[in-house]
């Protein structure tokens, strides 16, 4: 934990002019407030007032003033910014009177992480970020979409592709966000980092950054990066696939391994995943956020469709990585039906108190679907439960499910279901090209 005369002495040391203080929105859109790096002094002890009745899901009016609380664990350096030296910390939202907003999706996630720590456990993730890279001109982006390269999965390629993405990854490196490491993914455009596994809040913040970072550095290259699950329907979506373990708050030994089992999974580790599997449906309308996230799930390569678990199928919403003899420590469970839109503060929440269901209510763990097993007997799939078609699908169930709605709180719930229902309504009224081309001469 970097000390508050660490900080300035960083700030003075690169001749920092200014400091923009991040926090989200409901829907995980960045806002940022800036300040001169003179006033962050002030900012740390007194925090920052600010309007939040225009902010989506904040306040009303008459309730609207907020408070920024800087987190300075989060403080780096922007790298791409010479010209006008700039550094970033992440806040937290307090009301006037010095209490967390519970509005904040980030307090959120802090509040799911104390129950954790109630029980014993620290909850700890490594997230799969995707994306596109396509070619702009001018600033505009060509329509129809044109991928930056024409790769597929794990290609060997000198395209400059090659070179922005790995400015990417430096420029991450600069911002404290250790990458295991990048490939091409299946699509043309289409590429894959990996964060090193970390602790969940620190993550969420990982992630928050590096949208925001790939995005800078693409544009520097005339190039949009867009973390959109299915940007067109001749290309794959994209995914954010999440691992996930508990650890013994005290000592941190990961919770979830058991050498014996055929799995290599502990009995917490069972019903972990038995309460995600149990609320999946639900988490949906948080891990898959967007009209377009259900043009990936369902329909897209390796998205899952059925509400199961394996150790080898991709197909499965919950998978059991292979780990090596003497690597028990690293036992985690993947979940692969988020996308690179969300939250992730909110989606880290409602996975890890689902998981926390699971262990309170012991729940039974059905049997795995491997791949195997779907080739020997289909009809198996029919008796299986399927994630929601569509976002307004996955609203409904969400509106159902106390415990995903209790990871979020009644503030958030009804503000996120507000809002994207009203997203998922103004969708519903569109009228498409394709149905002009298919309906409009024809009836």
């Amino acid at each position: 934990m970097p000390t508050k005369e660490a900080v300035f002495a960083t700030i003075e040391e690169n001749q920092v002019q200014f400091v923009d203080l991040w926090f989200t929105d409901i829907t995980g859109m960045v806002k940022s407030v800036t300040v001169p790096s003179a006033e962050l002094e002030s900012v740390v002890e007194n925090g920052l007032p600010f309007d939040g009745s225009s902010i989506e899901g904040f306040a009303r009016v008459a309730e609207s003033d907020m408070t920024l609380v800087p987190d300075l664990n989060t403080f780096v350096l922007f790298p791409w910014d010479e010209q006008h030296r700039t550094a970033r910390v992440i806040c937290n939202v307090h009301t006037l009177r010095g209490e967390p907003f519970i509005g904040d999706p980030r307090n959120a996630l802090i509040k799911a992480l104390r129950q954790a720590e109630e029980m014993g456990f620290s909850y700890k993730t490594g997230m799969e970020l995707e994306f596109f890279l396509f070619k702009t001109q001018d600033e505009r982006l060509l329509q129809p979409l044109t991928p930056f390269d024409n790769s597929s999965y794990f290609d060997m390629s000198m395209h400059p592709a090659k070179a922005a993405v790995r400015e990417m990854v430096s420029a991450l490196g600069k911002m404290d966000i250790p990458v295991d490491s990048l490939h091409h993914e299946i699509g043309a455009g289409q590429h894959e980092i990996d964060f090193q596994y970390d602790d969940a809040l620190a993550m969420a913040d990982k992630v928050l950054t590096a949208r925001v970072a790939l995005k800078a550095v693409a544009n520097q290259h005339q190039l949009l990066c867009t973390f959109m699950p299915r940007p067109d329907a001749n290309l794959p979506g994209s995914g954010m696939h999440t691992h996930q373990s508990l650890h013994r708050k005290d000592g941190g030994e990961n919770v979830f391994v058991d050498g014996d089992n055929e799995y290599g999974l502990s009995q917490t580790a069972k019903y972990f995943l038995a309460g995600q599997l149990t609320h999946a449906r639900a988490m949906c309308a948080i891990l898959a956020p967007l009209v377009n996230s259900y043009k990936r799930l369902g329909t897209s390569f390796e998205a899952p469709v059925y509400v199961t678990w394996a150790h080898i199928n991709r197909g499965a919403l919950i998978r059991v990585p292979h780990i090596s003899p003497g690597h028990e420590a690293h036992t985690r469970l993947e979940l692969r039906c988020p996308d690179p839109s969300i939250n992730p503060y909110l989606a880290s929440a409602v996975m890890l108190m689902a998981g926390l269901d699971g262990i309170r209510q012991q729940l039974p763990l059905p049997e795995p679907l491997e791949e195997t097993l779907v080739r020997q007997d289909r009809s198996r799939l029919r008796q299986l439960e399927i994630l929601p078609s569509s976002l307004g699908e996955a609203l409904d169930v969400l509106g159902q499910n106390d415990v995903v709605l209790s990871a979020l709180g009644p503030f958030i719930s009804d503000r996120y279901i507000a809002a994207k229902r009203q997203e998922f309504e103004e969708y519903s009224r569109q009228v498409t090209a394709w149905e002009l081309e298919r309906y409009l001469s024809r009836y």
